[in-house]
C-alpha cells in the first residue's frame, strides 16, 4: 500500500467511546477539559453520547450504542476520514461481548493512522498536546492509487 500526506485540521473531529464501566472516567475527563474540547466536533457512540450530553456543555453527535452498530459507525467515519483523533475507554479487566467490533475500530484507527487514547494518561497527554489545537500532516493510506492500480 502506497501512503500520501493530508491535514489534519487545527479544528478536530473525535471521537469518544467507552465501555460501561469507563463511563464515568470518560465523562470526568470531558468535565475537566471541556473548555479544551468545545472547539472540536465531537461524536460518541449512543449512551456514552447522550450520557456527556447531560453532564457536559459539549455538542456531542450521538450515534447508536456500540453493541447495536455505534462502534462500526465511529469506524465508518474513521475510514472516510471524517474523525482525526479516538479516545476509546474499554475495560481491559472486563469480558467484552462485543470484542471482535472493539478490535475492528482499533485496526481501522491504525491502519488510518488517528492518534488513539485508551487510558486516562494517554487522552490527557493527547489533550495536552502542542497539535491538540494546531493542524498537522500525518501519513494514511493512498486508496485512490490503490484503486487505479486495480483497474
Amino acid at each position: 500500500m502506497r501512503y500520501k500526506q493530508v491535514e489534519s485540521q487545527a479544528k478536530k473531529s473525535i471521537a469518544l467511546v467507552a465501555h460501561d464501566n469507563m463511563k464515568q472516567d470518560l465523562i470526568s475527563l470531558c468535565q475537566q477539559y471541556e473548555n479544551k474540547l468545545l472547539p472540536h466536533t465531537l461524536y460518541a457512540t449512543g449512551t456514552t453520547g447522550h450520557l456527556l450530553q447531560q453532564e457536559t456543555n459539549l455538542a456531542i453527535s450521538a450515534l447508536i450504542s456500540g453493541p447495536l452498530g455505534g462502534d462500526q459507525q465511529i469506524g465508518s467515519l474513521i475510514t472516510e476520514q471524517k474523525i482525526d483523533m479516538l479516545i476509546f475507554f474499554w475495560d481491559p479487566l472486563e469480558a467484552q461481548p462485543h470484542d471482535p467490533d472493539v478490535k475492528a475500530l482499533l485496526r481501522l484507527a491504525a491502519v488510518w493512522n488517528i492518534p488513539i487514547a485508551c487510558t486516562l494518561a494517554s487522552a490527557e497527554l493527547l489533550i495536552n498536546s502542542n497539535l491538540f489545537d494546531a493542524s498537522y500532516m500525518r501519513k494514511v493510506p493512498d486508496y485512490e492509487q490503490y484503486l487505479s492500480k486495480r483497474k
